[in-house]
């Protein structure tokens, strides 16, 4: 099955060099960026800070090709964990910049969950990273590393969508897309803020980049006020269902509380896990980002 694969591969490389296709460029302040290593630190470190990121911070290019989302690079949600009514930690979710997987501009998004409860009895250190590409939102490398009591577990996917098949890294695996649109858990967060959302509504999609994930249900459950660290917000509730034993699992009841307005910034989040139950996010600080297509700002 793998020498099938790059076969394909080799056509389709060869098809391209023969009809003289370009490799789209990437723009002022993008760079190619390695995966993060495995297992992050055990705690959030400096980089990892708002004022670290702005003094980083870099202009980057308008791309009239760029699909028009609410989020831009340096969009930075912060979030206190909770285990119940208990303070269990913290978490962000970040656009860190834009990176060039195999040439393609992309997302790079950082999702990162830490914290522990009752003397070490529970643990949490979970760290999600997507390559969302900009012009398609559709992803092009997904890393998993989660750790919390009683499950640990990494993975590392390459997504080719042009040649319809994904490769897990860490393992050596390789399995067929079910679509040329794959997502993966991350970037459906994403891809979500992208969508008009009305109450009542329920698509399901094709698309998750294993098959044995698919159907994708997104439900849009109700409005909601929720009062948070960085204020109060009128929301909309959407619950995601992955058929996979993932964050978005079938039965696990996760809610997403988005603003009801042009950003989408997720407020609230709660998600099921084995042996605590469930854990939920609120939202403390919102740090925004620039969206690179220039009609963004009107979505």
């Amino acid at each position: 099955r793998r020498k099938a694969v790059m076969r394909r591969r080799y056509v389709a490389v060869g098809m391209a060099l023969m009809l003289g296709l370009a490799t789209p460029k990437v723009g002022v302040g993008q760079s190619p960026r390695a995966p993060t290593s495995p297992r992050f630190a055990d705690s959030l470190t400096a980089s990892d800070t708002p004022e670290a990121h702005r003094a980083d911070s870099v202009s980057y290019e308008v791309d009239p090709f760029a699909a028009v989302v609410p989020f831009g690079p340096g969009e930075r949600l912060e979030y206190n964990v909770k285990l119940g009514i208990f303070n269990a930690g913290e978490a962000h979710m970040e656009v860190l910049g834009i990176d060039s997987v195999r040439g393609e501009p992309t997302y790079h998004i950082d999702v990162a969950m830490r914290g522990g409860l009752l003397f070490g009895a529970f643990k949490l250190n979970s760290r999600f990273e997507s390559w969302l590409d900009t012009q398609l939102i559709i992803s092009r490398r997904y890393i998993s590393d989660e750790s919390y009591t009683g499950y640990s577990s990494y993975r590392s996917f390459e997504l080719y969508p042009d040649e319809m098949y994904w490769h897990q890294t860490d393992e050596d695996v390789i399995g067929d897309l079910p679509s040329a649109r794959p997502l993966d858990d991350m970037a459906f967060i994403y891809f979500v803020r992208s969508l008009p959302l009305e109450v009542g509504q329920t698509r399901q999609y094709s698309n998750y980049f294993k098959e044995e994930g698919n159907p994708v249900t997104i439900e849009v459950l109700r409005r909601d006020v929720r009062e948070t660290a960085a204020g109060t917000f009128n929301t909309i509730v959407v619950r995601p269902t992955i058929m996979t034993d993932g964050l978005f699992k079938d039965g696990g009841e996760a809610e997403l509380h988005f603003t009801d307005d042009e950003n989408r910034y997720l407020v609230y989040m709660r998600v099921g896990m084995p042996v605590v139950g469930s854990i939920t996010l609120h939202l403390e600080n919102i740090v925004p980002g620039t969206p690179i297509h220039p009609g963004a700002a009107a979505w």
